[in-house]
């Protein structure tokens, strides 16, 4: 009970007796300093544009193996329209991307706009994912000269 009383009287916002050093940097902590949305965005946005290169090569090299095997491949049309499907999109997933981190996130008119491009853009990445399954689900196997 007496160790009850005492955390109820600890002042707020303090953990204990241990200061809690931010991540990163000088290790000095940072207090009533808010979370830059702006500089999270970014990084997260980098990340799925990383993310979206590496698929776009991979996609990209699947494409030369499909035309290598030559239209005789059972499933030579198949594979070039999705594939092209996937690109595209990967294309448009980047733009916009590129323009959510442009803009301010910060500023509340923006807010709105920025969701709808945030929504276009999962909603793009979760097609480019189902698409790619059945680019798999087909085979596309390089051929062996």
């Amino acid at each position: 009970m007496a160790t009850e009383e005492h955390e109820m009287m600890r002042p707020e916002g303090t953990n204990g007796d241990v200061e809690v050093p931010a991540r990163g940097g000088s290790g000095r902590r940072r207090p009533n300093q808010p979370l830059n949305m702006n500089h999270y965005a970014n990084k997260k946005s980098v990340a799925e544009s990383m993310l979206d290169i590496a698929l776009l090569m991979a996609n990209a090299s699947q494409l030369k193996a499909v035309l290598e095997q030559g239209s005789n491949s059972s499933f030579y049309v198949p594979l070039i329209t999705l594939i092209s499907i996937s690109l595209i999109l990967q294309i448009v997933v980047g733009v916009l991307l590129i323009f959510i981190v442009k803009w301010n996130l910060n500023d509340e008119k923006m807010h709105y706009k920025l969701n709808i491009m945030e929504n276009f853009a999962t909603a793009f990445v979760f097609i480019i994912v189902v698409v790619n399954v059945f680019i798999t689900a087909f085979g596309v196997q390089l051929s062996s000269k």
